[in-house]
């Protein structure tokens, strides 16, 4: 009788992505982007762009969102769960300013992904989950040049979760690939990177490649 083929264990945690707060040229990206997303595997790509007028986000998503799509990502859109709606993204990342975790779960429907920042909160956490949060984010775990930041929970908060709650954990927050391996242990079930893949010194494709090479070793 032959044997059954072990089955490859499932990856300890996933790469997030999250765009540069600015796009200058939306084309270019488009392509930086089909590399990175060539390299390796990524769960998502939240599109954030802050500020910027609906028309700039739109155009963007109009532009990303079928290559990640076709790519196997599911296309977050940050903050506005109307306009992940009417642009036909897969979810919506809030904060806590943002739309109520309810309200937007009626406008985007059943299946919609909602993530949800909880800063170093597991309260703030705890609440979302129960509220049917698809994912809690905690951070900034590092310093960020993304966003003004307050907030440095340790990666502890991610053990504790992970042994608590069935809920997926975000880490985020100036995350690169000389810092991940600490938070991956801990147990990150994602890590949201915008820098630490856009900025990489080898390029974007190589952060890519490097996180799941990361991850394969926490597999």
């Amino acid at each position: 009788m032959a044997k059954t083929p072990p089955v490859p264990a499932a990856p300890a945690c996933r790469l997030y992505l999250i765009t540069p707060p600015a796009i200058a040229d939306l084309e270019a990206f488009a392509a930086t982007l089909e590399a990175a997303l060539d390299a390796g595997d990524v769960a998502a790509l939240q599109i954030r762009l802050k500020p910027a007028d609906d028309a700039v986000i739109a155009e963007a998503v109009r532009r990303l969102r079928p290559m990640a799509q076709a790519s196997g990502v599911a296309v977050i859109l940050n903050d506005r769960p109307d306009l992940a709606l009417s642009l036909g993204c897969d979810g919506v990342h809030l904060g806590q300013g943002d739309m109520d975790l309810g309200q937007a779960r009626r406008l985007l429907g059943p299946d919609a992904m909602i993530g949800v920042t909880c800063h170093d909160s597991r309260h703030l956490a705890m609440e979302a989950a129960e509220a049917g949060a698809d994912y809690v984010a905690f951070g900034a775990f590092f310093d960020t040049a993304t966003k003004d930041t307050t907030h440095r929970p340790e990666p502890d908060l991610l053990s504790i979760w992970q042994e608590t709650m069935t809920v997926p954990s975000v880490a985020i927050g100036g995350i690169t690939v000389q810092n991940a391996p600490a938070l991956v242990a801990a147990g990150a079930d994602f890590l949201a990177v915008s820098g630490g893949v856009w900025n990489h010194v080898d390029g974007p494709a190589a952060a890519v490649a490097a996180f799941n090479a990361i991850f394969a070793e926490n597999a």
